[in-house]
């Protein structure tokens, strides 16, 4: 069997990354390039002139007499954290195929644990904020899917202390493009039609078991297909080949945030499957990575740790 180009593809190698953001000079002129490509802009008054304070990496308007940095309103904004180990996580997020555990960040990181995990959150934050800009389009399955609890419980439907979410595949010559890793506030007709109307571009054809709530995916306007699984999806009839990739799909995202990272709460479990998501549809090119999620970083707003950690409902965070 031939390998498959993207999953063989080079990367961006430890070495190379070091070359390019080894420093902290080079760190913090990759983040000023990345805000200000045609130069320092005053986020204040709009003004060019500047003056530069050059130890303390301060730009001054010469309007106004703002001062501002470049990480100022940006989602490393009053970080302590020097940038050379926030770009060394991007690497290590965006390179990792099944994410890397916090513990395992703080001690490549050299940190405490508390801020390898603070800055892990924050970066798959951004993946998330990022996610929700794309949507399928084409031939796309999608099925209903459970993860987490602190507590065991029933299984599958039904199942409490789990996060409920929808998971979904676009397929384009019978191999799988994008996906889509959305946790929802139930799986009601009203909560898919949302996720219709907001997730899929129009005319796309989605391929569903014959659970109720896909019934919202029509009245969202999209044609949709439901099949009669009956006992289950086989690899060997029909209905396992329509599903086959959503399959795969699904035990290769469970054994990676279960068996990476053991567990997560509840309240985090949206950038779990986010992250996921956000490697698995920026597949096509790794060594581009750092940069991507490093410029979704500074378009991205502050995220202070009482955000970052609060308690929310499942409705709260995805109603």
């Amino acid at each position: 069997m031939p390998r498959n180009p993207v999953q063989f593809q080079k990367g961006l190698s430890m070495a190379e990354f070091m070359q390019r953001y080894g420093s902290e000079e080079q760190c913090h002129a990759a983040l000023v390039e990345m805000r200000w490509p045609d130069g320092f802009v005053c986020p204040a008054c709009g003004s060019k002139e500047h003056g530069l304070s050059a130890p303390r990496r301060l730009f001054q308007c010469k309007n106004c007499r703002k001062q501002t940095s470049a990480k100022a309103g940006t989602i490393f904004q009053q970080s302590k954290t020097p940038l050379t180990k926030w770009f060394l996580t991007i690497h290590l997020m965006t390179s990792a195929k099944n994410d890397v555990a916090a513990l395992e960040l703080a001690r490549q990181l050299g940190v405490k644990w508390d801020t390898a995990w603070l800055i892990k959150q924050k970066l798959m934050e951004v993946m998330r904020q990022q996610n929700e800009t794309n949507k399928l389009s084409g031939d796309v399955q999608i099925d209903d899917a459970y993860l987490g609890g602190k507590k065991a419980g029933k299984r599958g439907r039904g199942a409490g202390n789990k996060v409920p979410f929808v998971i979904a595949v676009a397929t384009r010559d019978g191999r799988p493009t994008y996906m889509h890793l959305r946790p929802v506030t139930g799986f009601t007709k009203a909560a898919l039609k949302t996720y219709g109307e907001t997730s899929v571009a129009p005319g796309s054809r989605i391929v569903s078991d014959s659970y109720q709530c896909f019934k919202g995916l029509n009245e969202a306007g999209l044609t949709h297909v439901a099949v009669t699984t009956g006992g289950g999806h086989s690899d060997d009839d029909l209905t396992g080949a329509l599903f086959k990739w959503l399959n795969i799909a699904l035990g290769n995202v469970k054994s990676a945030i279960t068996g990476t990272c053991r567990s997560c709460d509840a309240h985090h479990t949206a950038r779990y499957l986010a992250s996921y998501e956000w490697r698995f549809n920026r597949r096509f090119d790794l060594a581009g990575n750092v940069e991507r999620l490093a410029r979704a970083s500074v378009g991205a707003r502050p995220q202070p740790h009482r955000s970052i950690a609060a308690v929310r409902t499942i409705a709260e965070m995805y109603g």
